[in-house]
């Protein structure tokens, strides 16, 4: 049986090479599908963390298995490696005391750098090993990455893997009800032409923003919490062109599949009357996240609260549940018992002000560590 204390100072004598290695990572690109740089820079850790077998398959996803061969009743613990930013160049992070701002830093590398911790610890442990332990950091899960990577795996693992963990989000929030979503990318293109002298001609910038007025103005179902946005317009040449071509990314989002259904029906009225109306408009499903599928409620229940009770000792306020989109969906829609745990205290994500709070890694270390000491001993 290992003791809380002996956690406590396996993360306080881990601490400072926890940190030393978010402002390392963090400086480091990695936009979903391109996170080949992050993915080598985890593999060659893991490997000098005494990791035998890491290594990366060809969804850029960083494995590392541990008495998983031939094993039937395997235990995932994964973070994503991508960040929502596409940026190519490093990032540079900016220490303020305690305080660490970088994009991307808080979603989710503080929390794979907590999971890396993870690792070392499992390393120190697993002669107390039962059953099987998969540790990934792994690819696709922000944007239009569409959840690749954890799919991946399990796609090659299929159902011998029987308990899913993602580390993801802020301290103190845990997630079992997947949010599902359905992307589109929308194309308007129109004759154009000069501003002046082909003034009144259509312009598929004027018709892009008429549709997203008409998308916006769908009456959201009630049933559950349902949300849509326009996250990116773009299109045009120059200040004196009528434009031919305008480009738009279009989500919505539920918890409820028949909320899901309700939204794409909206959409397809949305579409079909602006089309009537001469609109030149193409649609196309670039993402699909899924919802629940058939997973026991009253295991997932019990499997949660014990997940709850775990994190207790580790989080300075209220434990939060709540619903959201994350790498857990996958595993949910299968019928696999997932959970998604934040593990570090920070703010402002999927901005490039996001920061974490330096004093919550050892909290964080200790959260990870102590839910992996569940399947040891």
């Amino acid at each position: 049986m290992i003791k809380k204390s002996d956690i406590e100072s396996f993360a306080a004598a881990h601490t400072e090479e926890a940190i030393a290695l978010l402002e390392e990572l963090g400086a480091i690109p990695a936009p979903s599908h391109h996170e080949e740089l992050r993915a080598e820079f985890c593999r060659a850790w893991f490997e000098r963390a005494g990791v035998e077998n890491a290594r990366i398959d060809k969804a850029k996803n960083v494995i590392c298995r541990f008495n998983c061969d031939g094993c039937e009743d395997i235990t995932v613990f994964m973070a994503h490696t991508d960040v929502v930013f596409d940026d190519r160049d490093p990032f540079t992070p900016v220490r303020d005391g305690s305080i660490l701002h970088a994009p991307g830093i808080g979603d989710d590398t503080a929390n794979l750098v907590n999971l890396m911790m993870g690792t070392r610890f499992l390393l120190e442990h697993r002669d107390q090993l039962h059953g099987g332990i998969m540790i990934v950091a792994n690819s696709c899960e922000e944007g239009l990455g569409n959840l690749d990577g954890c799919r991946e795996i399990f796609k090659t693992f299929g159902d011998r893997i029987r308990r899913f963990y993602s580390f993801d989000g802020y301290e103190a929030e845990i997630t079992s009800e997947p949010v599902g979503s359905h992307r589109y990318r929308m194309v308007i293109r129109a004759e154009g032409g000069h501003s002046f002298g082909d003034f009144g001609m259509p312009s598929a910038i004027a018709q892009a923003a008429e549709l997203v007025c008409r998308l916006y103005a769908i009456e959201l179902p009630d049933e559950a919490k349902t949300t849509c946005n326009v996250g990116r317009i773009e299109g045009g040449t120059t200040v004196n062109s009528i434009a031919e071509r305008c480009e738009l990314l279009y989500e919505y989002r539920s918890s409820s599949a028949s909320c899901l259904k309700q939204m794409r029906a909206a959409m397809r009225r949305v579409i079909d009357g602006i089309r009537a109306e001469g609109v030149d408009v193409e649609i196309e499903l670039v993402g699909e996240r899924p919802g629940a599928g058939n997973v026991d409620p009253a295991a997932l229940r019990a499997w949660t609260d014990a997940n709850i009770e775990t994190m207790r000792p580790w989080v300075a306020r209220d434990i939060e549940e709540c619903a959201a989109s994350t790498d857990a969906n996958i595993p949910l829609s299968l019928g696999v018992l997932a959970n998604t745990i934040g593990t570090i205290e920070g703010d402002l994500a999927h901005t490039r002000e996001e920061w974490v709070d330096l004093t919550s890694i050892p909290r964080g270390i200790g959260l990870v560590c102590s839910l992996i000491a569940r399947y040891l001993g």
